[in-house]
């Protein structure tokens, strides 16, 4: 059993405009936001706080919390469409699940990072970036300090497991070197899968408002294996991703009825 531990984080504080506009969607203590456009979803956590998640593609998320820019797993060119990252604001934290090329992009970190961008890996990547960043293995928990003018003024982040668990596919993803996370802002929890299959111990993750869950055979699961995982972490808001070639509206039909709200964006 690993241990869990907790570190705290200090960062500045980046000052960053936005124009989308929120149309709120009562969903229990947090309420969620109609698409403002194709490729932004909004939502405000039962405190207030802000949050705007854009699609870039494949397993490429960007998230604004408030004044705080998150980047999930950010590639260049390594997948098509090419992506210019210097065009986007500039990265206060970066997440990486594994050190696959598709995951870990060191053109999209260089063209992301600024002064106090903090870096989320696994292990694997943080040597690939010769130690840079806060390692988190499957377990850790690590409390990220923003300031007094934040609810709590911290958020969590859960590293949690993410592999294979199909004979022919153990070697893409073996057991314990690939990281999930939840973040909990406020109490609204957002569960980003990484690469994986509908794994038992997705059914310890609970209270989940947003989940990314990937459909990409042969490397991760089946539109039937993503709509079993759905299932088990029922999350209110459920974003399938990095789907490659997979016909994702299997999902949408596979989920129909589980009270589950399906968005399809462009995650290809």
């Amino acid at each position: 059993m690993i241990k869990r531990t907790i570190s705290i984080v200090t960062l500045l504080c980046t000052l960053v405009s936005c124009n989308a506009q929120d149309s709120a969607k009562n969903i229990g203590e947090n309420e969620v936001a109609k698409t403002d456009q194709e490729n932004v979803d909004s939502f405000t956590t039962s405190e207030g706080t802000s949050l705007k998640m854009f699609c870039i593609k494949h397993g490429s998320v960007r998230m604004q919390i408030e004044d705080k820019w998150i980047y999930v797993d950010p590639v260049t060119n390594a997948v098509q469409p090419a992506t210019d990252f210097s065009t986007m604001p500039k990265a206060d934290y970066i997440f990486v699940t594994h050190e696959h090329f598709d995951h870990l992009d060191s053109v999209a970190i260089r063209q992301l990072t600024k002064d106090g961008t903090t870096f989320i890996t696994n292990p694997r990547s943080s040597e690939i970036l010769g130690g840079k960043g806060s390692v988190m293995k499957n377990g850790d928990v690590m409390l990220l300090w923003l300031g007094k003018g934040y609810s709590g003024g911290t958020w969590r982040v859960d590293a949690v497991p993410a592999y294979n668990t199909s004979p022919d596919k153990q070697q893409f993803h073996p057991k314990g070197r690939d990281n999930g996370y939840v973040l909990t802002i406020d109490e609204f929890r957002i569960y980003i899968a990484g690469d994986t299959e509908d794994i038992e111990e997705m059914k310890d993750i609970k209270d989940i408002d947003v989940a990314f869950l990937p459909c990409n055979l042969p490397y991760t699961m089946s539109p039937e294996q993503l709509a079993k995982a759905a299932k088990m972490v029922n999350p209110k808001v459920l974003f399938p991703y990095h789907y490659g070639q997979t016909d994702i509206q299997q999902v949408v039909k596979l989920l129909e009825g589980s009270g589950i709200d399906v968005r399809i964006r462009q995650y290809q």
